[in-house]
């Protein structure tokens, strides 16, 4: 299983300190990374699980790909202001994290992984 699912103490070693909502976001982790914010009664979160599965699989040398029960970790959506599920944190090595909400196509999350996550490993790599 290459997904990794965390509690709050363990978002805040790998992920974010989302305890101060005013600082400046800083990520701790060594590569890109997708957050999915879910809960297991979600019919749509159901669905896109097996497709992070694949992905997290295809891109396990190039990303990290976490969920987070909103059930168990209610102060960590809170402070992501996670309304609905499934909503998807896409966290590049650089610059803000992009949020979608919903069930995202399998076709959607790889443009979301060349585009935002892997964009400054593209660009390093053509010069």
């Amino acid at each position: 299983m290459n997904v990794i699912n965390l509690t709050e103490n363990e978002f805040l070693l790998h992920v974010a300190d989302y305890r101060a909502p005013h600082a400046a976001w800083s990520y701790f982790g060594n590569r890109p990374a997708i957050v999915d914010f879910y809960a297991g009664w979600c019919g749509p979160c159901r669905v896109l699980a097996p497709i992070l599965e694949e992905l997290a699989e295809v891109y396990k040398d190039q990303i990290i790909v976490y969920k987070v029960d909103v059930e168990r970790c209610e102060a960590l959506a809170s402070a992501y202001d996670i309304r609905a599920i499934p909503t998807t944190l896409f966290i590049p090595m650089k610059g803000q994290p992009t949020k979608m909400v919903g069930a995202i196509s399998k076709r959607e999350l790889e443009r979301q992984i060349h585009e935002v996550l892997l964009k400054d490993q593209l660009h390093h790599a053509e010069v």
